[in-house]
């Protein structure tokens, strides 16, 4: 019994060790959301290109900024900017696909940035929001088993 336990222990520490698969949508450089800045969104509900002097590294995309408070909100609470689904289309997300994102077609909503393929996509995202975002959220943990790395 001391055996087995210590056998269990020792399987779930080494599972809770892996690394967690991501799915993130950057250019080829690292860089997220095609250089526009995720703080912008929320402060001036507006998508702003970044200033490629003004940068942050998270969980290993680089994001641009238009302005040193905007570096220095992400800087603080980088959580609370990054985009829902990995900086994928959220509708797309919602239909168990990854798509590209347009970075003018965005919104926000619970709180969390959202991107669309495009601002006619956003407008089918609308017809059904909490029904479109729940599908998401349920198809993001089988998109990221089957397509993370």
């Amino acid at each position: 019994m001391k055996r087995t336990l210590c056998l269990f222990v020792s399987l779930i520490v080494s599972i809770s060790t892996l690394p967690a698969k991501s799915l993130i949508n950057v250019d080829s450089t690292g860089v997220g959301i095609k250089g526009y800045d995720p703080v912008a969104y929320f402060t001036d509900q507006s998508a702003i290109k970044g200033d490629p002097a003004l940068r942050s590294t998270n969980a290993g995309v680089i994001y641009l900024f238009a302005t040193r408070d905007h570096q220095q909100s992400f800087d603080d609470d980088p959580s609370k900017y990054t985009p829902a689904f990995g900086g994928f289309c959220a509708y797309g997300v919602s239909r168990g696909v990854v798509i590209p994102i347009d970075p003018t077609a965005f919104q926000i909503v619970n709180g969390q940035l959202l991107l669309q393929y495009s601002k006619g996509i956003m407008k089918k995202f609308n017809q059904d929001p909490e029904g479109n975002l729940g599908r998401a959220q349920s198809n993001w943990p089988l998109l990221l088993e089957k397509k993370g790395k």
